[in-house]
């Protein structure tokens, strides 16, 4: 695939790139993609990534991979915390949530499942460390958001995506779990962290800021911040789908 090679000047020096053990998917959120790509590569704004991908299907590659691109901000997936020093960040181009939240091109997300293939071998990353901005930081961020398509990318085993046929799962939708509150909030953490979330808990209940995140990801129709029971079974089949 062609990849057009710019230079932005933030970046930090990692130990090795054989680090990387994951893939951080963003959107832009800026207005236009010449604005996106100025902030990218401007060292005033310390933003960047290692790529940006236009919405015309356009790579263009910002920062080697044996360097640390400046996507992630405080995060926290799995093991792993700040996740600049072992990730791959890629922008996509979009205006985002606060501008006009847009579908994603088929052009973009062909050109993003071919750099993901490239990616995932070279690093041998594991799917369920292909990620967004969201997963990793559930209080802060809610990009890509819930037009991204997760289930695309499983399908072309690039991700994780739950097995469970929609008519089945809108039977459960908005429906109450009844268990011991205690109960399943312990069961709900355990599986999530299984996945990599790592922002379950605020205080003694669950995060919301985590469930809209979890919903945007695997549940993209309905984001209310509730866990019912259509949520949970989704999360146990993803748990069930780890152990097979």
């Amino acid at each position: 695939m062609k990849i057009y090679n710019f230079r932005s000047s933030n970046f930090s020096s990692r130990k090795s790139a054989k680090k990387i053990s994951s893939i951080i998917i963003h959107y832009t959120g800026m207005k236009s993609f010449d604005q996106a790509f100025q902030r990218l590569i401007d060292e005033r704004s310390e933003v960047s990534s290692h790529y940006l991908i236009s919405r015309s299907g356009k790579v263009f590659k910002l920062v080697e991979h044996k360097y640390a691109a400046w996507h992630s901000g405080i995060s926290k997936w799995a093991n792993f915390v700040n996740l600049n020093k072992n990730s791959i960040g890629i922008e996509l181009e979009n205006k985002g949530h606060q501008y006009g939240y847009q579908n994603y091109t088929n052009k973009q997300i062909l050109s993003l499942i071919k750099l993901l293939k490239i990616l995932k071998s070279k690093f041998n990353i594991n799917n369920k460390n292909i990620i967004g901005h969201s997963d990793i930081a559930p209080d802060r961020k809610i990009d890509p958001g819930e037009k991204f398509p997760w289930k695309k990318l499983s399908e072309k085993n690039l991700s994780i995506w739950h097995c469970l046929n929609d008519n089945f799962l809108k039977k459960y939708r908005f429906k109450r779990i009844i268990i011991s509150k205690k109960l399943i909030n312990k069961l709900i953490s355990k599986m999530a962290k299984k996945l990599g979330y790592s922002t379950v808990f605020s205080g003694k209940s669950l995060n919301k800021n985590f469930i809209k995140a979890f919903q945007r990801r695997f549940r993209q129709k309905n984001i209310n911040g509730i866990f019912d029971q259509e949520c949970l079974l989704i999360l146990k089949n993803l748990n069930n789908t780890l152990n097979s």
